[in-house]
């Protein structure tokens, strides 16, 4: 598994659904200027996937106010997406999700992302988070059955927000709010003294 963290985001232009519309050429480089959540998932009309789904999407709000853009990939078609999106949740479907569901029927975004599963043509949960810059500065990818915390990620983006704003770093279970610390030994005996 490669390690994306300090490169430039992979950029890639492909189909994707938003809400009931059918963007033929949807590049991931249009967001540049903004945060990113790029999250994969194993495939629609699943089990684990439509949890994740809804939970990021019922926390839309929160992304955008931290004027992140959320950004979900598969490996099924444009047309299955928009089959999913039209099923409704009590069934199992994705209906009511609003950011863009990327088609990577050709695999080639979890590959150039190295989600992929070997031999089974469908991606793990790999998320990634890229800054402004377009720039991954963080990542985490969950075997297939293990669903992600959506409260984590968008602890990281705050962490990495308050990072790039003010030039501390962020201790373990580090929350917006809460004490920084200033990057050497003296920074780090204050911050224990803290506690």
């Amino acid at each position: 598994m490669s390690v994306l963290v300090g490169k430039t985001a992979p950029d890639f232009v492909a189909k994707a659904v938003k809400g009931s519309e059918i963007i033929d050429s949807f590049r991931l480089s249009d967001y540049k200027g903004k945060y990113i959540v790029l999250f994969f998932y194993p495939l629609d009309f699943t089990f684990v996937c439509p949890t994740e789904l809804h939970a990021f999407s019922d926390r839309f709000k929160d992304f955008k106010t931290r004027n992140v853009e959320l950004v979900a990939v598969s490996v099924d078609s444009h047309y299955s997406h928009f089959a999913w999106l039209s099923t409704p949740k009590a069934k199992g479907g994705i209906e009511g999700v609003i950011y863009p569901i990327v088609s990577d029927i050709n695999k080639e975004i979890s590959a150039a992302y190295d989600v992929l599963v070997d031999g089974e043509g469908i991606a793990y949960r790999g998320l990634f988070l890229i800054d402004t810059a377009f720039t991954v500065r963080h990542q985490v990818v969950n075997d297939l059955p293990l669903g992600r915390s959506v409260d984590e990620t968008l602890r990281m983006v705050d962490a990495l927000q308050f990072v790039t704003e003010n030039g501390e770093v962020c201790p373990a279970n580090w929350r917006k709010g809460e004490k920084s610390m200033v990057p050497d030994n003296e920074g780090l005996h204050r911050y224990f003294e803290s506690q």
